[in-house]
């Protein structure tokens, strides 16, 4: 690391630091391996409606990210007068003191060990949300082992004060036993039957055939709801729901107001959006990000729905290390249950491509490419009417691109 990157972070923590100390704002901190973005903006619209809220923008989850959203909540980052301009603005607003939030949602990521620590040293929340990690957690390349990856995430729940909230993911394992690491009163959400606030009478909704959005019920403490959510598919976002509706809960609210609130919620771009195409095809557009465990997820979303073709677009999931060749031949192997068409993008999503091949996919039904922009035409070419596409890989293999391609216009 460079000498000006050091000294730039210097900075920006003692300034965040400051901003902390100066207004003391409620801390909501959000990690884990899939859905910190959803379930960001998923908190964000519930507690809007009862608080002044400040959420990180984007994917805002590292040593810079964390102190830009608590400075003032800059959406973007970049040019050679930006990073000036933050810290002269930062120190006038602290100096002459403006209106604060009173809540800041935060991702904390954990790219590389240490990350989580670092950041919990500029803010320390006082409710934690862990998402959830999985067999083989994104960034596992740059750790021990997925061990290693949930001790690292585990630092937020064991920050979190005794009369804090630690929000945990029933369903997910290695999140679950995160509850013996805390002093905070643990609440836990999912899908099981044990599940604090539980996620029921789940479907994918249709509406004159097309699909439309997701409906499911909250339950807790022997009361429910309904949810609906619109224009996406899947599990994922029920999820993120059931944790902001404990972070509601947190707050006093009831499953009503929060019900109600939820209505606000949008999902975020390139995060399981449901997008017309060209052709009269749908597209869900998963494009952001990708690891087995999200891959998995939305192999299973698409197997719900009936189309006249499922075709998938996978690119690369980046940063597995040594798990890379088999977890890109489970997908393949689960895929080829799934699609008639599958097209791949990058080097190692070749062992989707080979593994589908072999069991049961046509090789004239498979293309294999090197980059997002080598495939994009071919799968405009390929793509027909009744379709529906599955456009999924990690961010570097920019695979929004096709998505743009094949993309409709906007009514």
């Amino acid at each position: 690391m460079s000498f000006h990157k050091k000294v730039l972070m210097s900075v920006l923590r003692f300034l965040a630091r400051w901003a902390i100390r100066k207004y003391q704002p409620g801390i909501i901190g959000i990690t884990g391996s899939v859905g910190k973005t959803s379930t960001k903006e998923a908190v964000l619209a519930v507690l809007r409606q009862i608080r002044k809220v400040r959420a990180s923008s984007g994917n805002f989850n590292n040593e810079f990210g964390l102190p830009l959203t608590i400075l003032g909540g800059w959406t973007k980052a970049g040019g050679i007068f930006f990073w000036p301009k933050v810290i002269a603005v930062s120190l006038f607003r602290l100096l002459i003191g403006t209106s604060y939030p009173e809540v800041l949602i935060l991702e904390y990521g954990a790219d590389r060990p240490g990350d989580l620590k670092y950041l919990l040293d500029i803010a320390r929340p006082q409710i934690g949300i862990v998402t959830a990690i999985g067999d083989i957690p994104v960034h596992v390349e740059f750790y021990a082992g997925p061990d290693a990856v949930a001790r690292e995430k585990s630092h937020l729940v064991e920050s979190l004060p005794a009369q804090g909230f630690a929000i945990l993911n029933f369903d997910d394992d290695t999140v679950y036993d995160m509850r013996e690491r805390t002093r905070a009163h643990v609440m836990t959400f999912g899908f099981g039957e044990r599940a604090e606030i539980r996620t029921t009478n789940f479907e994918n909704r249709m509406e004159n055939g097309e699909p439309a959005g997701i409906a499911f019920k909250l339950e807790y403490g022997g009361s429910f709801v309904p949810v609906r959510l619109d224009g996406t598919f899947g599990r994922v976002q029920a999820y993120a729901a059931a944790a902001a509706a404990a972070v509601g809960l947190a707050f006093g609210m009831n499953l009503v107001k929060i019900s109600e609130a939820l209505s606000y919620y949008q999902v975020p771009p390139r995060r399981g959006k449901i997008l017309q195409g060209i052709k009269e095809t749908r597209i869900f557009d998963d494009s952001y990000n990708a690891s087995p465990l999200s891959m998995h997820a939305a192999i299973d979303t698409i197997k719900e729905f009936k189309a006249k073709r499922k075709v998938a677009v996978f690119g690369d999931m980046l940063e597995i290390g040594k798990y890379a060749i088999e977890a890109h031949e489970e997908v393949g192997r689960l895929a080829a249950k799934v699609f008639d068409i599958i097209f791949t993008v990058g080097p190692r999503a070749r062992f989707i491509a080979d593994i589908a091949n072999k069991t049961g996919i046509a090789k004239k039904n498979i293309f294999a490419f090197d980059t997002a922009d080598e495939a994009k035409m071919t799968v405009q070419d390929v793509i027909a009417k009744g379709d529906l596409i599955l456009v999924k890989g990690s961010r570097a293999m920019g695979l929004e691109k096709i998505v743009e391609e094949i993309k409709g216009p906007i009514v």
